[in-house]
């Protein structure tokens, strides 16, 4: 019988993510059970003295259950099996974070995190015998099998909030006004947004563009006596000849940002008419967490210890039409969840007349 389990956050943090811990603690002390929160994800099973505290029902008061972020904190490096050193080398540090669970009497982990974390520690817990199961939460909503991951509905409701609060300043200054937000694989934040906010224009990275048609799309709208437009662009959008606005990390990756002011600058050189741009970035994953992502946190965590409980580890909690159910972390890690070309929201922005890139779904700009 399982005494004690671990929770750890990992990969970047977004709201709900306090509600999820909660929701394990409170569920798991009823079942009898010691929560230990390992504190920076992988990176506390690493340090000795190990980062790892008991988590006691008594702590998650009303505060907690609203606060951003996470108490447990979080990062979205420190790969075990190439854990790069202060050196400057990777090393295979694998078994001393198997050891570190040991140590604490750990039998069995639940992961709050996306599919590169799902994938790291599943390969982890396979290894050291620990049964896993796998919570979703990217603001991105890219994680394969879960109509909602935890933190995206707060994210795409900060992204409305900033085009109602763009939408008076364009008019007032007969602007086009381009808002850059997160969605580094997909763009379900942006084509969201885009609905919700009256966009004309949402540019995501599934869907190819034409720059001319942008263009089209921004003169019919000035033709039809409307002085003032909103763009939404998802941070991963390419120029329109397909090259990539980032630039690179220390570690070797790239990092998006950028295509919201390349466009803003190329819509006023080539249309003249006056553009800026608002970069949301980590404003969305900061927000206090509105009151569905804290439902869909709740009911993914009750239902992680229910999993554990019942034996039906190796798996991901998902939440799939206003339920709960689970899939094998094999079906999920290594897929994405991306935006189709015939999604409802597609169609649903393209019959509002947006122009959502050269997709059928879409209908020819004026």
């Amino acid at each position: 019988m399982v005494k004690r389990i671990g929770v750890m956050t990992s990969g970047g943090d977004c709201a709900g993510l306090n509600a999820a811990i909660r929701a394990i603690v409170l569920h798991a002390d009823a079942h009898g059970w010691e929560v230990v929160g390992i504190e920076d994800g992988t990176l506390g099973l690493y340090e000795r003295p190990m980062r790892a505290r008991r988590l006691h029902p008594e702590e998650f008061d009303g505060i907690l259950l609203r606060r951003a972020g996470t108490i447990l904190g979080t990062v979205s490096h420190g790969d075990p099996f190439a854990f790069r050193m202060p050196d400057g080398s990777v090393v295979d540090q694998s078994d001393r974070m198997i050891e570190g669970m040991r140590t604490l009497g750990i039998e069995a982990l639940i992961c709050i995190g996306g599919d590169g974390s799902f994938r790291i520690l599943d390969r982890l817990c396979r290894k050291g015998g620990i049964p896993l199961v796998g919570v979703p939460k990217t603001i991105d909503n890219d994680v394969y099998g879960t109509d909602a991951a935890i933190g995206f509905n707060t994210a795409v409701e900060v992204a409305v909030e900033a085009l109602d609060r763009l939408q008076p300043t364009a008019q007032s200054h007969d602007r086009v006004m381009v808002l850059e937000v997160m969605g580094r694989d997909a763009g379900h934040i942006a084509i969201h947004a885009a609905v919700a906010g009256g966009a004309d224009i949402c540019l995501i990275p599934e869907i190819p563009y034409s720059f001319d048609n942008v263009a089209a799309k921004l003169t019919a709208v000035r033709a039809s006596g409307r002085s003032f437009s909103l763009v939404v662009v998802a941070e991963a959008v390419r120029t329109d000849k397909g090259e990539p606005v980032a630039r690179p990390k220390p570690d070797g990756g790239i990092r998006y940002g950028g295509i919201g002011q390349w466009l803003a600058d190329r819509i006023e050189s080539e249309l003249g008419i006056d553009s800026r741009v608002t970069v949301l970035g980590h404003v969305q994953r900061g927000a206090e967490p509105i009151a569905v992502d804290r439902v869909v946190a709740s009911a993914l965590g009750i239902h992680a210890v229910d999993l554990i409980a019942s034996g039906r580890t190796g798996t991901v909690a998902v939440w799939s039409r206003r339920s709960v159910g689970e899939l094998p972390l094999a079906e999920v890690v290594g897929r994405s969840r991306p935006v189709e070309p015939d999604d409802i929201l597609v169609r649903t922005a393209a019959g509002l007349g947006i122009y959502v890139g050269e997709t059928a779904a879409c209908p020819a700009v004026p």
